[in-house]
């Protein structure tokens, strides 16, 4: 949505729900993962639809656009890679024994997590797990990472800290913090009295913000753990984040998106954005797109809790 908080595109060629979407790099790529089983790529100057991306045998959960490849993930148990230029699936992800909920593409690596209870590294040309992380008692919702260039120069927790850190969230109402090299839980972060359904880092503090069922935003040090402060002002689940220039925007069940300083919990603005819940959101140069799908189609396992 523009300043005036009306539509400026409007894509709708996929048969079902729009579960996320990824903006690429440059802006002019917008790819969308839907509940029909497939990927669409599209052009961010007319909304036309650029290449469909199909091979899933069901519904995408996530999806990640690159520079010259797009990952997506599914109830299929399988993570995919596709050349953006031709559609074409250049490699297929196995491993994981339920829906893949979540990817990232970091620091050379792909990075998973799962209803399986585990979040998996894997090598992306090779498509090899190379390392698996245990230890939530419930499935594993949301990721992000944080390199090792930006993690403080303490010689004592170099050799730790020399993969990066891996954080991950739960239905068991906790995110953890893992240590990529060793793949030890480094910190768990207890607070949350809802799963955890979505997070951002902001690197340079080395800050982690939670969004949850229990209708809060939660800020946390991902080297001590320590818990820094609490958004509370949405009146249902916390489904999506996205952190810019200091501003934290925050998709609810609700039906709202919230604009909040990251720094402080202050509430900025509020978006009255759709007629369901908001379970994707993305900025880019002034302009906020968000997306819209029941919660439990996002996050079946939750419809059972």
């Amino acid at each position: 949505m523009g300043s005036s908080g009306s539509a400026l595109r409007v894509c709708a060629d996929h048969r079902g729900g729009i579960n996320w979407l990824s903006l690429s790099p440059d802006g002019q790529r917008l790819l969308t993962g839907s509940e029909d089983g497939t990927a669409r790529l599209w052009s961010t100057a007319d909304g036309q639809c650029c290449a469909l991306l199909q091979g899933h045998e069901s519904y995408v959960t996530f999806c990640q656009l690159e520079d010259e490849a797009a990952f997506t993930c599914s109830a299929d148990c399988t993570i995919r890679k596709w050349d953006v230029r031709t559609g074409q699936c250049l490699q297929v992800y196995r491993g994981h024994t339920s829906i893949v909920n979540r990817i990232l593409v970091a620091n050379g690596q792909l990075f998973s997590s799962s209803y399986d209870r585990t979040a998996r590294a894997w090598t992306v040309d090779k498509g090899q797990a190379s390392k698996e992380f245990r230890g939530h008692r419930n499935c594993v919702l949301t990721l992000a990472y944080s390199a090792p260039k930006d993690l403080p120069g303490d010689p004592c927790l170099e050799a730790a800290m020399g993969g990066g850190l891996l954080v991950t969230g739960s239905t068991d109402d906790t995110a953890k913090v893992w240590q990529v090299a060793s793949g030890c839980c480094h910190q768990t972060l207890r607070g949350h009295t809802g799963a955890v359904l979505c997070l951002v880092l902001s690197v340079s503090s080395h800050t982690a913000f939670t969004g949850s069922t229990d209708a809060t935003v939660r800020a946390w040090d991902i080297l001590s753990g320590e818990q820094l402060r609490v958004f509370r002002e949405h009146q249902g689940s916390v489904i999506c984040l996205e952190l810019t220039d200091g501003l934290l925007y925050s998709g609810s069940a609700d039906r709202t998106v919230k604009c909040w300083l990251a720094d402080t919990g202050e509430r900025v603005r509020t978006f009255p954005a759709h007629g369901h819940s908001v379970s994707a959101l993305k900025y880019h140069a002034g302009t906020c797109s968000c997306g819209f799908v029941p919660i439990t189609s996002v996050f079946p396992a939750l419809s059972a809790m």
